[in-house]
C-alpha cells in the first residue's frame, strides 16, 4: 500500500478540494451542501431501498411510471449494512461507502496505469480521475466508485493472470451498474483469445469467466422471477428512458439544437463528441499499446454510454468509470516536470470543483 500513498493521497486531495468549494458555495447560498451530496436524485432512490427494500414506484405528473427495480443492489445493501452497525441514516452510510470506494476506486486505477504505463503515469491517472469534469459525482452517495473500484481490480487481475478473482470483482460490479456489461465483455474477449493464442483452456481462467456474469445476470434473473416475465428488467430501464436505442435519441437531440434556436449549443455537442473520439483514438494509439482488456473494457464503456436513450447530461457521468481514456494525459503529464504536474492538476481540480459546486447547487441532475 505504501507504494500507492502518492496516488491515494492525490486523489483526497483533489476530491477534498471539491467539497471544500462546494461547502464554500453552499454557505454563500445558505443551501445544505450536506443534503446536496446524500438526499439528491439516485442517491435517494438507493437510501429508500436500503431502508424499505424493492417495491416502490414513483408516478410522475405526466403519467410515467419509475420503478425502484431500475437501481441495482449492491449499494443499498452496503448502506443497510453500515446502517445496523453505525448510528446513522442510510443516506450518510451511502457516502461513507461512496468514500471509501474512491479510495479503492484509485487505488485500483493506480494499480493498472502503473502495470500499463509505469508506477508515475499511475499516480497520475488516479488523480487525474479524481478531477474529471464529473468526479463530483464520486463524493455523492452513487456508485460511480463503487463500480470503479470492482472494474478497475478486476482489470489488475487479469492483467496479473489471476482469472478468478477478477471473475469475482466482475460479478461485484454487475450487482453495482447495468455497465458491468462492458467489464463481462472484455473479461470473455480476452479469455477467448488467450485460449487460441494458447491452445487451451485452464481450469482457473474458465472458472473467472463463468464467475463474471453472475451479478449481473442473477439481478436481471431476480428482476424477472419478482416482475413474472423474463424481460422485466429492461421494462423496468425502458420506463425509465434507459433502453438501448443505438443512439438514435443521441443523434435526435443533437439535431434538435443544431436546427433549432440554440445553434451554438448543437456545435458544442458536436465538439464533445469529437473530443470523445480523439481521446479514444489516442489511447488505442498508445505506446507501449493498451493490453486487451483494458482496451475492451473502455470502448465498452463508452459504448453502452452513447448507445442508450438517456437524456444527454446523464453521458459524461455513465464515461467516467472508463478511466483509461485519461491514460494519454497521465502518460504525457508524466514526462512533465513535477511544478508543471502539479500545477496543471491544481488547475483542473479548481475547474472540476467550481462545476461541481454549480451542478450540485444549481443544476439538474448529472
Amino acid at each position: 500500500m505504501s507504494a500507492a500513498a502518492p496516488a491515494l493521497l492525490g486523489y483526497a486531495a483533489v476530491r477534498a478540494v471539491g467539497l471544500a468549494v462546494l461547502a464554500v458555495a453552499a454557505g454563500a447560498t445558505g443551501e445544505d451542501g450536506w443534503h446536496r451530496l446524500t438526499g439528491r436524485w439516485d442517491a435517494v432512490w438507493y437510501a429508500r431501498i436500503a431502508e424499505h427494500g424493492y417495491g416502490y414506484t414513483a408516478t410522475l405528473p405526466d403519467g410515467a411510471r419509475h420503478p425502484d427495480l431500475a437501481f441495482f443492489p449492491l449499494l443499498p445493501a452496503l448502506e443497510r449494512a453500515v446502517t445496523t452497525v453505525l448510528p446513522v441514516t442510510p443516506g450518510t452510510a451511502g457516502l461513507a461507502v461512496a468514500w471509501a470506494a474512491g479510495l479503492a476506486a484509485a487505488w485500483g486505477i493506480y494499480a493498472v496505469g502503473t502495470e500499463v504505463a509505469g508506477r508515475r503515469a499511475g499516480v497520475l491517472l488516479a488523480v487525474l480521475w479524481g478531477v474529471y469534469p464529473t468526479a463530483f459525482v464520486q463524493s455523492m452517495a452513487y456508485t460511480e466508485t463503487l463500480f470503479t473500484a470492482a472494474a478497475a481490480w478486476s482489470l489488475y487481475a487479469v492483467l496479473r493472470g489471476h482469472w478468478i478473482a477478477a471473475g469475482l470483482l466482475c460479478a461485484l460490479a454487475g450487482l453495482t451498474r447495468p455497465s458491468a456489461a462492458a467489464l463481462i465483455a472484455a473479461l470473455g474477449v480476452t479469455a477467448a483469445v488467450t485460449v487460441v493464442r494458447d491452445r487451451r483452456l485452464p481450469a482457473r481462467l474458465a472458472a473467472g469467466v463463468a464467475l463474471a456474469p453472475l451479478g449481473w445476470l442473477g439481478y436481471v434473473v431476480y428482476v424477472a422471477v419478482r416482475e413474472g416475465r423474463p424481460t422485466a428488467y429492461f421494462d423496468v430501464q425502458a420506463a425509465w428512458g434507459n433502453d438501448i436505442d443505438g443512439g438514435v435519441a443521441l443523434a435526435r437531440f443533437v439535431h434538435a439544437h443544431l436546427t433549432g434556436p440554440t445553434p451554438l449549443a448543437g456545435v458544442g455537442l458536436l465538439a464533445a463528441l469529437a473530443l470523445l473520439g480523439w481521446v479514444v483514438w489516442l489511447c488505442l494509439r498508445l505506446r507501449p499499446r493498451l493490453p486487451l482488456p483494458v482496451v475492451a473494457y473502455t470502448l465498452g464503456i463508452v459504448a453502452i454510454s452513447l448507445v442508450g436513450a438517456a437524456y444527454f447530461g446523464s453521458r459524461p457521468r455513465l464515461i467516467m468509470p472508463a478511466f483509461p481514456l485519461l491514460l494519454p494525459a497521465a502518460a504525457a503529464l508524466a514526462r512533465c516536470k513535477d511544478r508543471t504536474a502539479t500545477l496543471t492538476l491544481t488547475v483542473l481540480a479548481l475547474a472540476s470543483a467550481g462545476y461541481g459546486a454549480f451542478t450540485l447547487l444549481g443544476a439538474g441532475p448529472p
